[in-house]
């Protein structure tokens, strides 16, 4: 009976900004800091510069889609209408890897950094609470999502603000580089190309948001500020990240002094600022987790409507909208049950898994450009054209190519095990229902198209 109540329109921009900014996880740049220097050599600050530049570009051919595009879906929806149903699906499917996985990635931070505070204690507690807080704010509105959201991605800024004064008072004292100005953490002599690559695909995953954000296009109060959301999202975050990874950088040259690789920010804290710091750090990267598992666990929940409600998954359990909420009620919960799998994996072999599905996604974003402005839009003939719809997106496809090229053994794996129930879903789905992907969601196609 809820499945023609419609998604509320209640976002503005700044809003939709945070709640990347959020997804994005300011903080995640310290967590994943020792993990990324140890594979690049100490070159930390680099590979989020390589990152930010391709996703510009990517950021770039989000902007085009969403105003041709002014649905839900992201990625999904790009390539199902430009390039056919079967191959949207696959790119749907695809990214499921990646939303599925980063409210369990979330749980997984806020689980390490209990552990660090409580290691008697058993892990498993954190993690429930923690979800079932996540998955009921998300299940009464998107509104008190958002709310939330601000406060906590304004406090985790502040205090990141804070972590880069007390970073250049240990540097004036002498500690790592002993220097602020460096360029040892973009430049060495005996540095290799392909470690950076291969950090920069660790990065990417900081960056996952600002194409979440296109998930909240039918709840912007106007869409056409979504390609500047999305443009606002990757160069405030990128440059959060930067700035981040710089201090920490010339803080800690290398990871010898860490004694947990996996997630360093409580360490971190704690060398930069002393016990009082790091408590306080500390509580800012909860804040920042939790605001990135509140718009992670919603766009996901969102993804998972537009497939349903296309019929491509269930759609009485997955196209449902709750008519009082207003919220995809059963989504919402179903993403709570799969992020309680954060009791067991480490945070290096979820983020390598998470890339996988992301990086197929930007490629085909990117591709999609090129499919509906060049192939049906026939719009080539002038240099303007040729730039923005082949010259811009081709770039943007051949770097997250290089990237994905560049992914762990173990997300390729994970990843291709993925993409292979993939196919075994879609072919029971047209050989067994009698159902085939291109006849799924027809109507609603026409919809956003007319």
């Amino acid at each position: 009976m809820g499945t023609n109540t419609s998604l509320k329109r209640s976002l503005g921009l700044w809003a939709i900004v945070a709640l990347g900014l959020g997804y994005m996880t300011p903080t995640v740049v310290f967590d994943t800091f020792g993990i990324v220097s140890k594979q690049t050599g100490g070159l930390v600050p680099l590979a989020y510069i390589v990152g930010l530049i391709v996703m510009l570009f990517t950021a770039i051919s989000y902007g085009k889609m969403v105003k041709v595009f002014p649905s839900a879906g992201s990625a999904y929806t790009y390539t199902r209408e430009t390039m056919g149903p079967r191959l949207g699906f696959l790119v749907g499917w695809a990214s499921l890897l990646d939303y599925l996985l980063l409210p369990l990635v979330n749980a997984v931070i806020i689980r390490l950094y209990m552990e660090s505070l409580f290691p008697d204690a058993s892990a498993w507690i954190w993690v429930l609470i923690y979800v079932a807080f996540v998955t009921a704010i998300n299940a009464i509105s998107m509104k008190s999502t958002s709310g939330v959201n601000i406060i906590l991605v304004v406090f985790t800024i502040a205090l990141m603000a804070a972590f880069v004064v007390l970073g250049a008072i240990q540097l004036y004292k002498g500690m790592g580089t002993g220097t602020l100005l460096t360029i040892q953490p973009l430049f060495q002599a005996n540095m290799h190309i392909t470690a950076v690559l291969t950090g920069a695909t660790v990065v990417c995953f900081s960056f996952i948001g600002f194409d979440a954000i296109t998930m909240y296009t039918e709840e912007a109060k106007d869409i056409n500020m979504m390609p500047k959301a999305i443009a606002f999202t990757v160069l405030i975050g990128g440059g959060i990240f930067f700035v981040g990874a710089y201090f920490a950088q010339t803080l800690f040259p290398d990871v010898s002094v860490f004694n947990v690789v996996d997630d360093t920010l409580p360490e971190i804290a704690l060398y930069v600022g002393g016990v009082v710091f790091q408590l306080i750090f500390l509580a800012g990267a909860f804040a920042a987790t939790t605001a990135s598992g509140l718009a992670s666990h919603s766009s996901v929940s969102r993804l998972l409507y537009v497939m349903g409600r296309n019929g491509v998954l269930p759609k009485k359990l997955f196209g449902y909208v709750h008519p009082k909420f207003r919220t995809p009620l059963f989504n919402v919960i179903f993403v709570g049950l799969v992020s309680l799998l954060a009791m067991g994996p480490s945070l290096e072999l979820v983020s390598a898994v998470i890339n996988f599905g992301a990086l197929i996604a930007f490629t085909f974003v990117n591709l999609s450009v090129i499919a509906y402005f060049v192939f049906k839009k026939k719009q080539y003939q002038t240099p303007k054209q040729i730039i923005s719809y082949i010259v811009m997106p081709t770039l943007g496809a051949a770097f997250t190519g290089v990237l994905w090229a560049h992914l762990h053994a173990d997300a390729f794996i994970g990843g291709i095990v993925w993409v292979v129930i993939g196919v075994i879903y879609m072919f029971i789905m047209s050989k067994v229902f009698k159902r085939d992907i291109t006849d799924l969601g027809v109507d609603e196609a026409e919809k956003m198209t007319s």
